[in-house]
Parts: structure tokens; C-alpha cells; sequence
């Protein structure tokens, strides 16, 4: 079964935005919109065109990476290991089932604190919830913090202070509680 895909005209005049090539001029309200859009009515692609400007718009597979729970555009489910044989890879195995990651929703400049001369959202160890600020993406001038959208124990921290991350890269991985 393929996952629907949605076709609308765009709300907005000039903007453009190419997810393969280029971008030059991206309202990143509407763009929110979209994927707010896409997370509600289960939509793995979206495209929107208007004349030759043209917004593409993909998500991970949604029943791939909610396993059970509500899907999440930020998370999602990291696969298991090879069938454990014994007891403590059994349990190695039910461990790592529990970890997910928390992915970039947008490409950009991944802060982990609000300034630089404050500590940072979270570190290793950090307990969150869904609502909890994890980082702030930076976008084209604009500061999107980001929220965790899943609960449990941050367990690693992929990215460096100040690093350029892509839509989909992991910023970290989460034990879920």
C-alpha cells in the first residue's frame, strides 16, 4: 500500500523552494504549515507548484517509524538488532527496541543552547518529555526550537555546537521511558 500524497496550490506568490537543487526565497511559516499538514493526515509526500516554482516536501516512513506510538515528524524508532539467542542479548536486544532518535525536521544550524554563554537544553543523561525544548535549529535568520515529541532519557548527543544538520539527520538518540 503506497502512502497518500497530496497535490495544492501554494498560499503564497514568489517563493521557491527546490529540494533537490536550490533555495532561494522559502517562507518557512508555510512550509511549518505544510508539515504540520503532512503529520496530521498521515502524508509521506507533499508536493505544491505554481507555474515553475516548485515546493517537495518528504517524510520518513510514517508506519516504519511509529511502531505502535503516535507518529512524530522529529522522531523516529531506530531498527533492531539481529534476533538475540541468548538471555543477555535478549535483553540487549529489548534495550536498544526502546532507544529512538531525534531527528532534524529541517535543514540548518543546529544550537544546542539558547545563547552561548548559557548551559545548553540538554545533555547526556537529561530526563525529557514531548513538550521539552531539546535545541534550537537555526533557518534562514529564524530560530526554531525544537521539541523532543517523544519522553525518556537522552542518551547521546549527535551533533556539535554550531554544525550544519540536514532534514532527517539525527541530533540525538533517546531511551524511551
Amino acid at each position: 500500500m503506497t502512502a497518500p500524497t497530496l497535490r495544492i496550490a501554494p498560499p503564497f506568490k514568489s517563493h521557491v523552494f527546490n529540494a533537490v537543487e536550490r533555495v532561494t526565497v522559502v517562507d518557512i511559516e508555510h512550509i511549518r504549515q505544510l508539515i504540520e499538514m503532512m503529520v496530521e493526515n498521515d502524508l509521506v509526500e507533499l508536493s505544491v507548484k505554481h507555474g515553475e516554482e516548485e515546493l517537495k516536501l518528504r517524510r520518513p516512513n510514517v508506519a516504519e517509524a511509529a511502531a505502535g506510538a503516535s507518529p512524530a515528524p522529529a522522531a523516529t524508532a531506530l531498527p533492531a538488532t539481529a534476533p538475540a539467542a541468548e538471555g543477555g542479548e535478549a535483553a540487549a536486544a529489548e534495550d536498544e527496541a526502546k532507544l529512538a532518535k531525534i531527528t532534524s525536521p529541517m535543514v540548518g544550524t543546529f544550537y544546542a543552547a539558547p545563547s552561548p554563554d548559557t548551559p545548553p537544553f540538554v545533555k547526556v543523561g537529561s530526563d525529557i518529555r514531548r513538550d521539552t525544548v531539546v535545541c534550537i535549529v537555526e533557518a534562514m535568520k529564524v530560530f526554531n526550537e525544537i521539541k523532543a515529541e517523544i519522553s525518556g532519557t537522552i542518551v547521546e548527543i549527535h551533533v556539535e555546537n554550531g554544525a550544519a544538520v540536514e532534514f532527517g539527520q539525527p541530533l540525538f538518540t533517546v531511551r524511551r521511558s
